[in-house]
Order: C-alpha cells, then sequence, then structure tokens
C-alpha cells in the first residue's frame, strides 16, 4: 500500500502543476484574442463560415439554429469591422446567415408558444414575438454591410421593425414579450440594437424608441439592489417573474452596445461585479447574495453559484469596455470547459459543436467601435 505521504505528495505536485501550466495553457492565446489578432479570429471564423455553407435548413432548424445563424452573422460582421480587408470574403456569408434566421422552419418553437401564431402573420397584432430580436439585429447588421441584401428579407425585416416599435412605445415598461406573459429584457435589448442599425442601414430614425427603451432599462427593469436585470417580467406592470440574474444580464449588455453605449456601459459594470478569479481563472456568480437556482432548461447548470452561462456571455462586455484583466479569467475558463483546436487554419471549440462556436465567435469579437450611440 502507498504510504500516505506519497499519496499526499503527489496531490500537491498534481495541484501545483494545475495551477500553473493549466492557467498557462488554457489563457495563452487570451492576450491576442483581447486585441483583436486577425489571424484568431479569421481561424475560428473560417470554421463558421465553413458551417454555414454546409449547413441545409431542412434538416438544422429550430430554437438553436436560429441561435447559431444570428451569432454567425454577427461574429462575421464585427471581423468585417475590425478588420476590413475580410469583407468581401465575409459579407455574403453574413447576408447568408442573416437571411436563414427568418426561415419559416427557424421559428416554429416561438409559433407553437404563440398558440401557433406565426410572428409574420400577426404583425398588426400586440403578440411581440420578442424571439426574434437578435434575428432582427443580425439583419439590421447584414443590410448595413451589404448593399445586395435580398430585397423580400429587407421588406419582411421593415415590417418586423415597424411592429417592434410600434409595440415597444406602447409597453409601459419599454419592454416586448419573447413569449406569451414572459418578456426577457435581453431579447428587448436585441430589438433595441436592430432598431439603431436599420437606421445605420435605410436612414430611418427610430430615436423615440431608443430614448424611450434606455430610459425604461434605467427605471424599470433594473434591480435597484443588484444592479442586474431581472431575467424574465410581465411586459405590463414590470412584475418579475424570475430573479435578477448575471447570463441574461451579459447577454443584454452585449446587444446593448449596438444600440447605447451608455446602456451597455452600465449593464456591463453590474456584471463585472459579480465575477471573481480562482488560480487565474474566471467566473461569474448567476445570482446576488440571498437567491439561489439552477438556471433554466437551455442554460449549462448553475454550479455552486457560477453560472457558466453568464461566465460565457461576460466575455463581450469584458473585451468591449476594455476590461484586459477580467477578460484573460474568463477566456481561460472558457478554453478550460470548451477545448479550443485549430487544424488547417480553422479553429473550434471541440466541446461546444456549432452554436458554441458561433456564439464565441460573436463574444470574442465583441467592442464598444462597433456599436455607439446610432440614435439621432
Amino acid at each position: 500500500m502507498t504510504p500516505w505521504w506519497i499519496r499526499a505528495t503527489g496531490f500537491v505536485v498534481a495541484l501545483i502543476a494545475f495551477r500553473f501550466f493549466a492557467s498557462w495553457w488554457c489563457g495563452r492565446d487570451a492576450e491576442a484574442w483581447f486585441r483583436g489578432d486577425g489571424e484568431r479570429q479569421s481561424a475560428l471564423a473560417a470554421d463558421v463560415i465553413a458551417f454555414e455553407q454546409d449547413d441545409d435548413p431542412r434538416h438544422f432548424n429550430g430554437k438553436l439554429a436560429l441561435w447559431t445563424h444570428q451569432m454567425a452573422a454577427l461574429g462575421l460582421a464585427q471581423v468585417a469591422f475590425e478588420h476590413p480587408e475580410r469583407k468581401a470574403e465575409y459579407v455574403p456569408v453574413v447576408t447568408r446567415a442573416a437571411a436563414k434566421c427568418f426561415l419559416p422552419e427557424m421559428r416554429t418553437f416561438g409559433t407553437e408558444a404563440w398558440s401557433n401564431e406565426d410572428a409574420f402573420k400577426s404583425l398588426e397584432g400586440s403578440h411581440a414575438h420578442g424571439y426574434l430580436g437578435g434575428a432582427a439585429l443580425a439583419i439590421s447588421v447584414a443590410r448595413a454591410l451589404d448593399p445586395a441584401f435580398p430585397a423580400d428579407v429587407a421588406k419582411q425585416h421593415d415590417a418586423l421593425i415597424a411592429a417592434f416599435e410600434r409595440r415597444l412605445l406602447a409597453s409601459p415598461t419599454g419592454l416586448v414579450e419573447t413569449f406569451p406573459h414572459a418578456a426577457h429584457p435581453h431579447d428587448t435589448a436585441a430589438i433595441a440594437g436592430a432598431l439603431a442599425w436599420h437606421t445605420r442601414a435605410t436612414g430611418r430614425s427610430h430615436a423615440q424608441a431608443l430614448h424611450y427603451w434606455a430610459d425604461k432599462v434605467r427605471t424599470k427593469q433594473i434591480d435597484p439592489a443588484s444592479g442586474l436585470l431581472v431575467q424574465r417580467m410581465e411586459h405590463r406592470n414590470g412584475r418579475g417573474t424570475d430573479f435578477p440574474r448575471a447570463s441574461g444580464t451579459a447577454l443584454a449588455a452585449y446587444y446593448a452596445s449596438y444600440a447605447d453605449r451608455g446602456i451597455a456601459e452600465l449593464l456591463t459594470g453590474a456584471v463585472l461585479r459579480y465575477a471573481s478569479g480562482l488560480w487565474e481563472f474566471g467566473g461569474v456568480r448567476e445570482y446576488e447574495d440571498g437567491h439561489s437556482g439552477f438556471g433554466e432548461g437551455d442554460d449549462v447548470p448553475v454550479l455552486l453559484g457560477i453560472s457558466p452561462t453568464a461566465t460565457v456571455f461576460a466575455l463581450a462586455p469584458a473585451r468591449a469596455s476594455g476590461n484586459a484583466a477580467e477578460f484573460a479569467q474568463l477566456y481561460r475558463t472558457t478554453a478550460l470547459a470548451g477545448v479550443p483546436y485549430t487544424s488547417g487554419g480553422r479553429t473550434r471549440f471541440l466541446a461546444l459543436g456549432p452554436i458554441g462556436n458561433a456564439f464565441l465567435l460573436a463574444l470574442l469579437t465583441a467592442r464598444a467601435e462597433h456599436a455607439g450611440d446610432v440614435a439621432p
């Protein structure tokens, strides 16, 4: 039998090796991602492009497909903004990915949630279908980049933007419903981004709606005790149906950066207050003190108070706000769990699949310069 002191020594050695080697290994690309290294961005973009070119919407559709395509479009657009020499290659794929978001098979889950009511057949009504906020943002950005964006999809987009604007201005809370009786502030933040970039694409002002939304974020949607957005609310009376949570706040900070820099900075500050580090790895607490939970069905479960979803989503506001130390810690954790692998000029995160790679391309390339205050 191995003496106890040999086992203890082995454990200590393994712990020290993990402390120093793992943090170095997982963080070796963090600085390059933070400063916008074109080689890193292009390698992950190459994998996302390959997926988009091979994808068949008949076989990959629904909620996960919708999220994948909208984040692929946003991520590729952001790389094109940061490295204009890539525009000729990336913009057609941005358009292709964004246009897929409006295919009927991408929104079947939302149609079913709204009692088989299709979003584009109910634009004159009050049912907001806010789950399409990210899709609308992706198309706004694609239209701003691509003068040859398909006219039929642009016409659908104009109609949806008009409906979103009307519903937002009619809401006492500045929220539109994602699903019946459930408004997610991060989805409305995506709608605000879509309105702002619709202005860039078409010249039509949505300033009134954007200013109204920004005011209601500050006065109705943020929990004053924690500084976080309430994850889910009743859009008419503002009653919270979930706790304030960091994951939704981090995603909203990313979307808000397309609409209003002040709101993005406010939400970013709140999220990063819930970030902490251990051995140069970082994590974000999901709940304020006094609350707990395991997240939602679409989330990776909250573990010991740390939310893997919030940790990954916080990469975007950390980079956009210039917080290099926090970004590096969050990236190490993401790399440890996601397992990035590069071969043949393409990078993918092996543990995360196409949706994870699309999300990470968008989050790792987020920056304040792609947004600003667009409203006149």
